[in-house]
C-alpha cells in the first residue's frame, strides 16, 4: 500500500494531479485506452514540458463538442455508473463530483436536484476525477495527505463573471482546510482540484519526516515568471509517512472540579482521538490544591478536544501548542503462555526489538486460573517470549 503527498505551494487542479501521477510510471498510452472507455468526445494529450526550467509532465484534455459542458448530478452518476471502471474507482469518483455540485448549489442557492456545473462538469473535469481516482487505484495509493493550499489571489474569469480568488465554490470546498495566499495574482486552486484533494486527503501538514521513492511533477496551463507552476506529488510505501511525529499538547489547570467529572472526560478524550490523557498535581493561586489536564492529539483532533474540556469540564481556558516526539515500531504478537493465549506488545527501534510487555489482562487472567502471584506471570511470559524467540533463529 502507498501514500501521496502533495507538494501545494503553487495550488493544485485536476490536470496538474494527472500529470504528477503519470509522471509516477504510469504509461500514458494506458491512460489514454482507459479515459476512452467513458466514450468522451475529447482528445487527451500528454507531454513533457517545463515551468520556471522545472519539468513536469502537462496533460491537457481538449473538448471536441461543447453540448456536454453542462451537467446535472443524475448525468454524471449515470456516465460513471455505466463505465467500466471499478466499483472503487467509480464510488471515489461519484463523491468527489457530489462535493463539487453540494459547494455550487450553496453558493448559488439552488437545491442540489437543481445544481448544474461549468467548468467543473465540462467532459474535461469528468477525465480530470474519473482520470485521478483510476490512476490512484492503479498505483496502490491508499492514503493520500497534503501541504497546506495556495490559493493564489485577485480575480478569475468564470461563467458567472469576474469572482474573488477563491472562487465562492472552491471557498467552500476547502471549508477547516489550511489555506494561504502567496506570489501571484492568479486562481491556483480549482474547483476540480479543490473538490479532489477536500474528498482524498487525510490530513493537511506541513512537509512532515517522510521516506520517498519517487517525485511526480505535474505542471499546471500558465508559465509564470519566476514562480514554477507546479504540483509535486511524494510517493513511497504508507508505514514510512509519519504524519503524526508532530503533535499538539492541551493544557488546562482546573480546581473546581470532581474526580468523577474528571475521570469520566478521560473516555471521552480518547473517543474522540486523544493519543494520551493525564493529570498533574499543581498549587494554584491562594495556594488552592488543583489538577493539570494534559491531552496529547494530532492537529486534526484539538478543535473537538478543546471543545470537550469546556463542555465537560469546569474549564475557563485552554492552552496548546506543538511538540515534537518519537515513538517506536509497535506491533502485537500472541504466543502461548501455560497453555494460555497471551498477547505481547513488541517496540522496536531501527529494526531492533527494544521492549517486550506481555497484556496485562491476559496474565491477571492466567495468575488467577494457575493460583501464581501475577507478578510472576508477567515474568514467567517475558522469559517464554525471550525463549520462542531464541529457538525461532536457530
Amino acid at each position: 500500500m502507498k501514500y501521496v503527498y502533495f507538494d501545494a505551494a503553487a495550488g493544485l487542479s485536476g490536470d496538474m494531479i494527472l500529470g504528477a501521477f503519470l509522471d509516477l510510471g504510469v504509461s500514458a498510452s494506458l491512460f489514454k485506452k482507459k479515459m476512452a472507455e467513458l466514450s468522451l468526445p475529447v482528445e487527451i494529450r500528454v507531454k513533457e514540458t517545463y515551468r520556471s526550467s522545472l519539468r513536469a509532465l502537462k496533460v491537457d484534455v481538449l473538448v471536441k463538442a461543447q453540448e456536454g459542458s453542462s451537467r446535472k448530478w443524475p448525468d454524471i452518476e449515470a456516465l460513471i455508473k455505466k463505465s467500466s471502471f471499478s466499483p472503487p474507482v467509480q464510488k471515489t469518483s461519484l463523491a468527489v463530483f457530489k462535493k463539487l455540485f453540494q459547494a455550487e448549489a450553496k453558493v448559488h442557492g439552488h437545491r442540489f436536484e437543481e445544481a448544474h456545473l461549468h467548468e467543473a462538469g465540462a467532459d474535461d473535469a469528468v477525465v480530470d476525477i474519473v482520470g485521478c481516482c483510476w490512476l490512484a487505484e492503479t498505483l496502490d495509493i491508499s492514503e493520500f495527505y497534503s501541504s497546506p493550499l495556495n490559493l493564489g489571489q485577485g480575480w478569475v474569469k468564470t461563467s458567472h463573471g469576474r469572482l474573488p480568488v477563491p472562487p465562492p465554490a472552491v471557498a467552500e470546498l476547502l471549508r477547516n482546510i489550511p489555506v494561504y495566499s502567496e506570489h501571484v495574482k492568479e486562481e491556483l486552486v480549482t474547483p476540480t482540484g479543490a473538490a479532489i484533494v477536500s474528498t482524498l486527503v487525510k490530513k493537511f501538514v506541513p512537509f512532515p519526516e517522510i521516506c520517498y521513492e519517487k517525485v511526480g511533477c505535474g505542471a499546471g496551463a500558465r508559465d509564470f515568471k519566476g514562480f514554477p507552476n507546479i504540483l509535486r506529488v511524494f510517493f513511497g510505501n504508507s508505514k514510512e509517512f509519519k504524519a503524526d511525529k508532530k503533535v499538539y499538547i492541551l493544557e488546562a489547570n482546573i480546581d473546581d472540579s470532581t474526580p468523577q467529572v474528571l475521570a469520566a472526560f478521560f473516555d471521552r478524550a480518547f473517543a474522540l482521538g486523544a493519543l494520551d490523557v493525564f493529570l498533574t498535581p499543581v498549587s494554584m493561586k491562594k495556594n488552592r490544591l488543583a489538577a493539570k489536564l494534559t491531552v496529547l492529539a494530532e492537529i486534526d483532533k484539538i478543535e473537538a478536544l478543546i471543545s470537550a474540556v469546556f463542555r465537560e469540564t469546569s474549564s475557563i481556558g485552554v492552552r496548546y501548542f506543538p511538540v515534537e516526539r518519537q515513538v517506536l515500531e509497535r506491533k502485537s504478537e500472541k504466543h502461548r503462555v501455560f497453555g494460555e493465549e497471551v498477547t505481547f506488545k513488541v517496540s522496536s527501534h531501527l529494526g531492533e526489538v527494544i521492549n517486550i510487555a506481555p497484556e496485562f489482562s491476559d496474565c491477571l487472567r492466567l495468575a488467577k486460573k494457575s493460583g501464581r502471584p501475577v507478578k510472576e506471570i508477567l515474568q514467567l511470559a517475558v522469559n517464554e517470549y525471550h525463549k520462542r524467540s531464541k529457538d525461532s533463529k536457530r
